[in-house]
């Protein structure tokens, strides 16, 4: 298992590794960029240039303070979304980390179909879905938990990105049905393999490789299992 995570961690320097994570944040800083510029522009258009205020009279620079609170709001909650967004990003072109993993590791295999793009819309934004989903029930439980707060983060997001990393990696090979079979079997050492994914998300920038590092680890994974 940490052998798998290591030489997914050797082949960070792969231009195919390198392509995947420019195009996610690239995708991911255009998006953000369109919409706060979006809501900076709504907030102009909507707040008046003259403000007539009771005992203050007309005040001329309310639509201006609004547009840069509107900035500056847009700025934060950027920061705070560049992680799940670049990751839901990301995660339409993981299928080419698991190629690049297996062209380097397992250059006996029969290429790889590929995935329609639909799919792969559909597969990111669930797993997108599942992320925010259990993290926003998970913070609600943060206040009841205390200083196990962190090992309740760490132990959630080990599992979501475990079950599924691995039922992604599985299923370019297999059939749906065989990948949660095989996905249960194997549900320990997934979870702790999905922790190691879960530790650096807490680490600014770092946790940008994530989605990457957690394809191509769980594709070493998937066939060390399956080689069993």
């Amino acid at each position: 298992m940490f052998d798998d995570f290591f030489r997914s961690v050797g082949q960070l320097t792969d231009p195919r590794f390198r392509n995947v994570l420019l195009k996610g944040l690239g995708l991911t800083v255009g998006l953000l960029v369109a919409i706060s510029w979006g809501m900076v522009t709504l907030v102009g258009f909507l707040m008046p240039d003259v403000l007539s205020l009771p005992f203050v009279g007309e005040v001329s620079f309310v639509g201006g303070v609004a547009m840069w609170l509107a900035l500056l709001l847009m700025i934060v909650l950027s920061a705070v979304l560049m992680v799940p967004v670049a990751g839901a990003f990301t995660g339409l072109f993981l299928d080419e980390v698991a190629d690049a993993v297996e062209a380097k590791h397992y250059p006996h295999l029969a290429p790889n179909a590929e995935q329609p793009i639909t799919t792969a819309i559909r597969e990111s934004l669930g797993f997108f879905g599942v992320i925010v989903g259990v993290n926003l029930i998970a913070l609600i439980l943060f206040f009841f938990v205390g200083p196990l707060a962190p090992i309740l983060f760490y132990a959630v997001n080990g599992y979501l990105l475990g079950r599924e990393y691995f039922t992604m990696a599985a299923m370019r090979r297999i059939e749906r049905d065989a990948a949660h079979a095989l996905r249960k079997r194997h549900n320990g050492q997934i979870w702790i393999a999905g922790t190691l994914m879960a530790v650096p998300l807490s680490i600014p920038l770092v946790n940008l490789l994530i989605p990457i590092l957690g394809a191509a680890t769980f594709t070493h994974m998937f066939h060390r299992l399956v080689g069993r």
